[in-house]
């Protein structure tokens, strides 16, 4: 959970009291813990959140991008990777939000943390890759194939089909 000091937590009282108005608003952050199986956002770099607050009648609409630096191993050879994902997010925050819907706007303040990090967790690789052509490691002797090349019989058959080689037709 934020702390009540945290960048993230917008407050927006004079939105709330004047229907119709909006507010531009650039905030950066550190976020710790936003990962998933393939890549996680690095803490020591802060998420950035560039984004129009508007007043509606349900409540307060954020629209804008979010863009965070992460880091992965690549899923293929273990290398070091790193990018950047920048994803557009438009989001209701409303008193009574809609599990799994809208966010919960706090009597009159926006955190925005909750959805940087579910924008944040769809944008990021599942496998992230060092290189769209990697050639992984050796199955057998756990050579990088990008680096070196090794002299293992590796046989491309798929398993579920190996039992059929035992028939005699």
């Amino acid at each position: 959970m934020p702390s009540a000091s945290s960048p993230l937590r917008i407050p927006v009282a004079d939105l709330l009291r004047r229907p119709g108005a909006s507010r531009e608003i650039q905030v950066e952050a550190r976020l710790a813990d936003v990962r998933t199986a393939g890549a996680e956002v690095t803490a020591d770099r802060p998420v950035e959140v560039d984004a129009t607050l508007e007043r509606i009648s349900d409540g307060i609409v954020v629209r804008g991008t979010v863009n965070a630096h992460w880091n992965a191993l690549c899923s293929r050879c273990l290398a070091a990777v790193e990018g950047n994902a920048t994803v557009h997010v438009d989001e209701l925050f409303e008193p009574h939000p809609l599990e799994g819907e809208t966010y919960r706007l706090d009597d009159d303040i926006v955190d925005l943390e909750p959805m940087i990090r579910d924008a944040l967790v769809f944008e990021m690789p599942a496998a992230p890759l060092c290189d769209p052509d990697c050639a992984g490691l050796c199955p057998t002797c756990g050579a990088d194939r990008n680096t070196t090349t090794c002299d293992c019989h590796v046989e491309d058959v798929d398993p579920r089909w190996a039992a059929l080689r035992s028939l005699e037709l």
